[in-house]
C-alpha cells in the first residue's frame, strides 16, 4: 500500500506527456511562448498587488503597528527561498504544472494530492478575501456618488456583532462613540430579524463572484498586454498614495514603532503573507515563457522586490497618516484619506481597488478550475471536473463548482479566517516546493541552460540560524514544554516545529544541504506555526476531508494505478 501512496511521476513521463500534448492534464496542446521576463515580473505584480495591499494591510498594522513593515521584510525573504526553489523545478520540470506537479514528482501521489487539496483553500478560499475587499470598496465608491446601501447588507454576521459589541463596550465605559461605533450600532439595530437571529449579508461580493465567474465560465482570457496595463494602473495608484500619503503623516504615529512587540508583529503573518498569495501562479506560465530556465527566476525575485519596497512604504504611510488602532477596517487605503479630510483621493482609490481586485479575482477563478481539471486528469477526481465545454472551451463543471465555494460563503464569512486559511494553503505550499528541491534525483538533467539553485554548503549556516532560534525562543520552548495544556495546539505547533528544525540541522550537517532550500522550508514552516490555531483546526477538517476522497476515489482511479494494471 505504502508504495500506491507514494508512485511518483517520472520527469521522463511528463516531458513525453508535454510533448503529446497533455501538459500535465492541462490539455489544449502546445502553449505559446511568448512571455518575457518582463511580462512574467508584470504577471507577479498584478498577481500580489491586490487585495492584500487594498484591504488585508490593515488588519496586519492594527495588529503589529508601524513595525509591520519588518513583517513584510521577513515574508519577502522568506519568498525569496522558495523563488528559487519553483525555479529549480521549473527548469527540471518544464512544464506548466505548479506546486501540485512538483509533488507529483518529488514525493508520490498522496502528498500531489494534499497539496492539490491545500491549493484549493490558496486560489478558492482566498477569493472569498478578495471579494469582500472589492465590496468595501465598491460600497465606498458607491456613497462618492450619494448612494447609500443598508449596512446589513454589506457585511458578514460576525464582523457585525463585534463592531456592535465593540460600541456597546464604549458607550458602558462612559465612552464618546466615534462615526464608525454609531454606524456600528444602527447596522446592527435596523437588520431585519429571521427567528430572532439579526440577518447580515454580503450581497456585494456574492454577485461580484457570480458575475466574474460567468465571465470565467463563457472563456474570458487576459492577454499579456491587457495585464501588463492593469499592473501599470496598479503600480501608478499605489505610487500616488505613498507620495500624497507622505504629506499627512505624523511621526508621533510611529511612536512607539512596536507597540504590542514583535509577538503583535508576527499577529499579522496571515493577514502580510495573503499579500503574497499570488506569488506562485507565476510558476504555472513556464510553457509560455521563451526561455523559463532563464526568465522564470528572474522574474519571480524582480516581481518580490518591488512589491516588497511597495508594501513597506505603504505600510509605514498608512500608520504615519493615522493611529494603528484606527486600522482595523476593510478598506485602509481609502480609510486614511477620509481620516484627513481628503475623501476626494479616498474615493479614486475606491474606484482603484474595484478594479485592481477585480482583476485579482479573475485571475484566480481561471486558475482554480485549472487546478482540479489537471488533478481529475490524473484520475483523482471525478471525469467531470476535467470535462471541457464544446462551445466555450472552459473547465465548465470546475468552474461552476468554484463559483459556488466562493460566492457562497463570501455572503456571511468574514474575512480573518479565511486569510488564514489561504495562507496556510499558500505556505503549505512552499515548504514542500523548498524541501522537494532537496530530494529531486540529482541524476535528472534538462537541455539547454536550465537554472539551478546555487549551492551554498549549509553546514555551517543553517546550525547558526538554528542556534539563534533556541537562544531567541529558549523561553517559550521552555514553557510549552513545561505547561502544554490538552487545547494548547499553539504550543503544540511550536514544539513540531522545533523538532522539524533540529531534525534538519542534523540533516543538513551531515548530508551537506544546500542553505536556500533548508532555510525556505525552515521560514515557510515557522510562518504556518505562528497562523491562529482556529485556522490549523479547520485546516485539519478540511485535509480529513481531502483524504477521505482520495482514499474513497482518487487511490482507485488514479492514472497511474491503471498504468501500472496495464
Amino acid at each position: 500500500m505504502a508504495n500506491s501512496l507514494f508512485r511518483k511521476k517520472s520527469l521522463d513521463r511528463i516531458v513525453r506527456d508535454s510533448a503529446e500534448g497533455h501538459s500535465d492534464g492541462h490539455g489544449g496542446g502546445s502553449l505559446t511562448k511568448v512571455l518575457t521576463v518582463r511580462d512574467l515580473t508584470f504577471m507577479g505584480i498584478a498577481a500580489v498587488v491586490g487585495a492584500g495591499i487594498f484591504s488585508t494591510i490593515g488588519t496586519a498594522a492594527y495588529n503589529g503597528g508601524p513595525g509591520i513593515s519588518i513583517l513584510f521584510v521577513l515574508t519577502a525573504v522568506t519568498c525569496g527561498f522558495s523563488a528559487l526553489c519553483y525555479a529549480e523545478f521549473a527548469s527540471r520540470v518544464p512544464i506548466a504544472g505548479s506546486a501540485y506537479t512538483y509533488a507529483y514528482v518529488a514525493f508520490g501521489e498522496v502528498i500531489a494530492w494534499i497539496i492539490g487539496w491545500a491549493l484549493i483553500l490558496e486560489y478558492a478560499i482566498g477569493n472569498i478575501v478578495v471579494a469582500i475587499a472589492w465590496s468595501g470598496y465598491f460600497n465606498n465608491l458607491l456613497l462618492g456618488f450619494g448612494i447609500h446601501l443598508p449596512g446589513w447588507l454589506l457585511m458578514d454576521p460576525g464582523t457585525a456583532k463585534t463592531a456592535f459589541e465593540s460600541a456597546q463596550a464604549t458607550l458602558t465605559q462612559g465612552g464618546v462613540l466615534g462615526e464608525a461605533a454609531k454606524a456600528a450600532i444602527s447596522t446592527w439595530n435596523s437588520a431585519p430579524l429571521i427567528g430572532g437571529l439579526h440577518v447580515f449579508l454580503n450581497i456585494p461580493a456574492f454577485f461580484i463572484v457570480c458575475i466574474i465567474s460567468w465571465i470565467t465560465y463563457i472563456g474570458i482570457r487576459e492577454s499579456k498586454k491587457t495585464t501588463n496595463m492593469m499592473v501599470v494602473f496598479k503600480i501608478g495608484v499605489v505610487i500616488l498614495v505613498i507620495v500624497l500619503g507622505f504629506f499627512f503623516v505624523k511621526t508621533a504615529n510611529w511612536t512607539p514603532f512596536l507597540p504590542n512587540g514583535f509577538s503583535g508583529v508576527l499577529k499579522g503573518v496571515s493577514a502580510v503573507f495573503y499579500a503574497y498569495i499570488g506569488f506562485d501562479a507565476i510558476s504555472t506560465t513556464a510553457e509560455e515563457c521563451r526561455d523559463a530556465q532563464r526568465d522564470l527566476p528572474k522574474g519571480m525575485i524582480y516581481s518580490l522586490i518591488i512589491c516588497t519596497i511597495l508594501y513597506i512604504l505603504i505600510a509605514l504611510v498608512l500608520t504615519g497618516m493615522v493611529n494603528y488602532k484606527e486600522l482595523m477596517v476593510t478598506d485602509p487605503l481609502a480609510f486614511v484619506f477620509n481620516r484627513v479630510n481628503q475623501r476626494w483621493i479616498g474615493y479614486f482609490i475606491s474606484a482603484s481597488a474595484v478594479v485592481a481586485t477585480t482583476s485579482v479575482l479573475l485571475v484566480f477563478q481561471l486558475g482554480q478550475p485549472r487546478i482540479w481539471m489537471s488533478m481529475s486528469r490524473d484520475g483523482l477526481l471525478p471525469k467531470a471536473f476535467g470535462k471541457i465545454h464544446k462551445k466555450y472551451h472552459t473547465p465548465w463543471f470546475s468552474t461552476i463548482i468554484t463559483g459556488i465555494i466562493v460566492a457562497v460563503p463570501s455572503l456571511f464569512m468574514g474575512t480573518e479566517l479565511m486569510q488564514s486559511l489561504t495562507s496556510i494553503g499558500t505556505l503549505f505550499a512552499f515548504v514542500l516546493v523548498s524541501w522537494g528541491v532537496l530530494v529531486l534525483p540529482r541524476t535528472e538533467k534538462t537541455g539547454g541552460k536550465g537554472f539551478r539553485l546555487p549551492y551554498v554548503s549549509g553546514r555551517y549556516i543553517v546550525p547558526a540560524v538554528y542556534l539563534a532560534f533556541i537562544l531567541l525562543f529558549k523561553d517559550r520552548l521552555a514553557g510549552d514544554l513545561t505547561n502544554l495544556r490538552s487545547d494548547g495546539l499553539q504550543e503544540l505547533l511550536f514544539l513540531v516545529f522545533s523538532l522539524l528544525a533540529t531534525c534538519f540541522t542534523i540533516a543538513t550537517i551531515i548530508r551537506k544541504y544546500s542553505v536556500i532550500p533548508v532555510l525556505g522550508v525552515l521560514f515557510c514552516a515557522y510562518l504556518l506555526i505562528e497562523i491562529p490555531a482556529i485556522a490549523w483546526k479547520w485546516f485539519f477538517v478540511w485535509m480529513g476531508i481531502g483524504l477521505l476522497v482520495y482514499f474513497s476515489y482518487g487511490r482507485r482511479k488514479s492514472q497511474l494505478s491503471r498504468d501500472k494494471m496495464l
